[in-house]
């Protein structure tokens, strides 16, 4: 069952640090997290326990098969997809409490087809030119606060 609050996917991550790191942020904000399709390490990785720190047993995790599932599981709410490959900046969206914002592999980003069918929900983070990319844990971090600042609320 998703958050009523946010909602953060991994599309098949490959770093257990980074999944680790996002996490622990998903701990502290309250945010669901799922993690979907093939993953590149096993939940049990000692790195992606270690980044996540003491935090595990505040977090709600779900390991989904397909993005097609979680979206059919929640037709009625929006998806976000983050990707370096679209010119609409993250804050020109306005998120809602409930929203799911999407993170594709560090390696290779959220598929093309996929972004292809999404356009209108492709949200980029602006950097400098002759860069290629944010850190996955960064970029999480950038967009699940900006959505938080959006919801104006406090947390318990």
């Amino acid at each position: 069952m998703k958050s009523d609050f946010l909602n953060i996917v991994l599309y098949e991550p490959e770093i257990p640090q980074n999944t680790g790191n996002i996490a622990r942020l998903c701990a502290c904000l309250g945010a669901k997290l799922y993690l979907v399709g093939r993953l590149g390490f096993v939940l049990s990785d000692k790195y992606l326990k270690r980044a996540g720190l003491d935090y595990w047993d505040k977090l709600e995790i779900e390991h989904i098969s397909s993005l097609d599932e979680l979206i059919k599981e929640n037709q009625t709410s929006n998806f976000y997809y983050f990707t370096t490959k679209t010119n609409k900046i993250y804050t020109s969206f306005l998120f809602k409490q409930g929203d799911f914002l999407v993170f594709g592999p560090e390696t290779r980003g959220i598929p093309e087809d996929i972004l292809n069918k999404n356009k209108e929900f492709c949200a980029t983070i602006p950097m400098k030119k002759d860069t290629r990319s944010l850190n996955l844990s960064n970029s999480v971090a950038i967009a699940a606060y900006e959505a938080f600042r959006q919801f104006q609320v406090t947390l318990d």
